[in-house]
């Protein structure tokens, strides 16, 4: 299936000369996944409500201050007649809700992640939410601030947190457009008084006064079809997983993006590998990170790679205009999923660090293994004495 019938022409789009201020209010009025920036008719770049939140520009600063190349990469490009598959690869690796799609090389208009979820949705149930979802998720506490949310939401990478009460039970949950709306509204609201002291305010406040309650849970065994409808009925973007017995106890979250990400496991021989912010990649390629990946797992041949995520962040810190880069690979196997985290200089630097990290851990495997094959070898050979 191509995206040619699933892609559609409806879309907003700004100027790069258009306030901030403006497109926030945008993201309020519309909630919509991204707006699409023009430069005098010309295609530069997709912004989404993540990046306007999680920005320090001001009301009055231009959109350009958000596309230019030093904050951010253009949104990644798609043909109206792309596999549906590499689309879905496209969205994750470029950590994107909506991309732009062409035609005859003229953008034509937009695929959605929604729009690809309710064309595959009667495919996704051969999969249950425990063969995707994100386990052991960030969670926050009601009395938290909402600065604190943001610096865990920007420092994870991730949309939406658990929010626990004081007996560590689930009671809410606070995502990015929560917040987002939130400041809006404030910022709306505020007419004289000092501005930077107003902002402090709001990011003092706790998460219990913006958050969602109740929750929308769903259990381990329930199908990604059955995921799926419900975030596309509610709108919403995740859902929290507990145990089928106890829907106050939080053990994970599953989202549109891993839905789309299990779209795109194959069954080929070669090891299937999503790079999150594939844009940071410098020195090295795509291939350079399978490759190196492939010999870490080769290591351990009992050892089969379902999947690999490969997830990169950059910090702010830089050495002679390198950013420091945050690098996590993480492998869901046969055995187990095991992972390697590191940072270092540029992207290739990181995700060095992070490889032996990751083949340390996965040697770790093997021995524990060869020490329980050892173990019960013994164990046979005392019983038939």
């Amino acid at each position: 299936m191509n995206i040619a019938d699933i892609a559609t022409q409806e879309y907003i789009e700004v100027d790069v000369g258009t306030r901030m201020g403006k497109v926030r209010s945008m993201f309020e009025d519309g909630n919509p996944k991204g707006i699409i920036v023009t430069n005098d008719g010309e295609y530069e770049g997709v912004i989404s409500e993540r990046e306007v939140l999680q920005s320090h520009v001001e009301d009055d600063a231009k959109v350009k201050a958000l596309t230019k190349p030093s904050r951010n990469a253009p949104a990644p490009q798609v043909d109206r007649e792309e596999d549906v598959r590499e689309t879905a690869r496209v969205l994750v690796e470029s950590n994107a809700k909506v991309a732009p799609v062409f035609e005859n090389g003229d953008l034509w208009g937009v695929i959605t992640d929604d729009a690809i979820l309710e064309a595959v949705i009667e495919n996704l149930d051969t999969l249950t939410v425990e063969d995707i979802y994100t386990a052991d998720p960030v969670t926050i506490e009601e009395d938290d601030g909402i600065g604190r949310a943001i610096n865990y939401l920007r420092e994870n990478g991730i949309s939406r947190l658990p929010v626990l009460n004081e007996n560590g039970y689930l009671s809410g949950v606070v995502t990015t457009h929560d917040i987002a709306d939130f400041v809006i509204r404030e910022s709306n609201s505020t007419t004289t008084g000092d501005r930077v002291g107003d902002s402090q305010r709001m990011l003092d406040v706790p998460v219990y006064d913006i958050m969602n309650s109740p929750v929308e849970t769903i259990n381990l065994d329930a199908t990604a079809k059955d995921a799926v409808e419900v975030m596309l009925e509610k709108d919403y973007a995740g859902l929290i997983v507990t145990p089928e017995d106890d829907d106050r106890i939080v053990i994970g979250v599953i989202t549109k993006t891993d839905v789309l990400r299990a779209l795109t496991f194959t069954e080929e021989e070669r090891m299937d590998v999503q790079i999150t912010n594939i844009s940071m990649l410098d020195t090295i390629s795509r291939e350079g990170v399978v490759e190196g990946i492939e010999e870490v797992a080769d290591k351990y041949q009992d050892m089969q790679v379902h999947h690999a995520h490969v997830r990169f962040k950059e910090h702010k810190e830089k050495l002679r205009g390198t950013p420091l880069v945050h690098c996590q690979i993480r492998l869901r196997t046969n055995k187990d999923q095991v992972a390697g985290t590191g940072e270092g200089y540029g992207a290739e630097n990181a995700f060095r660090v992070a490889l032996e990290k990751l083949e340390r851990n996965v040697l770790e495997m093997k021995g524990v293994a060869s020490d329980e094959e050892y173990r019960g070898q013994l164990l046979r050979k005392l019983n038939e004495l």
